[in-house]
């Protein structure tokens, strides 16, 4: 039988994180999912303003829902530190250590901009700043004695035709926002699947997933590359991809399978069912071959701690 949202578990007394909740976005969806069922959910974002709004909707709609927020800007690892450290306290206030983390949030295909530690803004945003969150969660994550860490990663990676390998401060030839967006989402298949590998050998009782939601009617596209095109082609694109798109609700789907179906294989990737993978109930998929290639992975690790300054066990 295909998944549904009923099959979600009881997740009373489970402590869960969901970056990237932004009213109306997957991020929403997957945090409304888990309270529904009984989670413990903290909001991490960048804006106190959309955190709130994300707040209140979830109350109104999840009577009782158990609800944080915390500031959290992936793009900074400074911030991404100072993140973790709320992360980790309003965890241990709400009582019991963390059970689920779901590294959502990310941007697409945005034009060329350096962060404050002089990378890439989607590299920064979608891959360095999830792999410093994780890193430093890990501790609560083990404490909880069966915990899962779930990157929402993209079909577009489909279309990265080499890993992003390259010193991360220095930018080599013509920038192709869409080139580095899929990159950064092959970089959360990297990042996943070397996860997995380096947590069954440390022995820690965490297991590492990966989804993507398909092709869902988010404003995510609208706030990438169609932002620098003059009003009525943008519009034209985004009535396009709503036209052809499934819902942001449904888009949250393999995110929610991915992080509470029981007995689901460690390291498993999730998606939408359909032939192209764009709309439908979700099964597990097939990452391209690329992304598992586990001397790729190695290297994209290696070069994430020395990026972020974090070591994993």
């Amino acid at each position: 039988m295909p998944w549904t949202t009923s099959d979600i578990p009881d997740l009373t007394g489970k402590n869960a994180v969901v970056t990237g909740p932004t009213l109306g976005g997957i991020g929403y969806f997957t945090a409304r999912g888990l309270a529904a069922a009984g989670a413990r959910v903290i909001l991490a974002g960048r804006s106190w303003e959309k955190l709130d709004a994300a707040a209140a909707a979830l109350s109104e709609e999840v009577p009782g829902a158990r609800l944080d927020r915390v500031a959290l800007d992936l793009s900074s690892l400074q911030a991404v530190r100072a993140g973790a450290e709320a992360i980790a306290a309003a965890t241990f206030d709400g009582g019991g250590p963390l059970h689920l983390l779901v590294n959502n949030a990310g941007v697409m295909a945005t034009p060329q901009s350096r962060t404050v530690d002089d990378l890439d803004l989607q590299m920064a945003t979608n891959h360095f700043g999830p792999f410093l969150l994780t890193g430093l969660l890990l501790e609560p994550l083990a404490e909880s004695g069966e915990a899962r860490i779930v990157t929402v990663s993209s079909m577009m990676h489909k279309l990265a035709r080499k890993a992003p390998l390259g010193y991360p401060t220095v930018q080599v030839g013509r920038y192709s926002p869409w080139n580095v967006y899929s990159q950064s989402k092959l970089a959360n298949l990297l990042f996943t699947f070397e996860l997995q590998r380096r947590l069954e050998k440390a022995g820690l009782p965490i297991s590492a997933y990966a989804a993507h939601p398909g092709l869902a009617s988010t404003r995510l596209m609208a706030n990438g590359t169609s932002r620098r095109l003059i009003a009525p082609i943008a519009s034209i694109s985004e009535a396009a991809v709503h036209a052809m798109a499934q819902t942001p609700e449904a888009g949250a789907w393999p995110a929610l399978m991915a992080a509470t179906y029981p007995g689901l294989e460690p390291g498993t990737y999730i998606g939408p069912s359909d032939a192209f993978e764009a709309r439908g109930v979700p099964k597990p998929v097939t990452a391209s071959r690329l992304a598992r290639d586990p001397e790729a992975a190695r290297a994209l690790w290696e070069l994430s701690e020395q990026t972020t300054g974090i070591a994993y066990p």
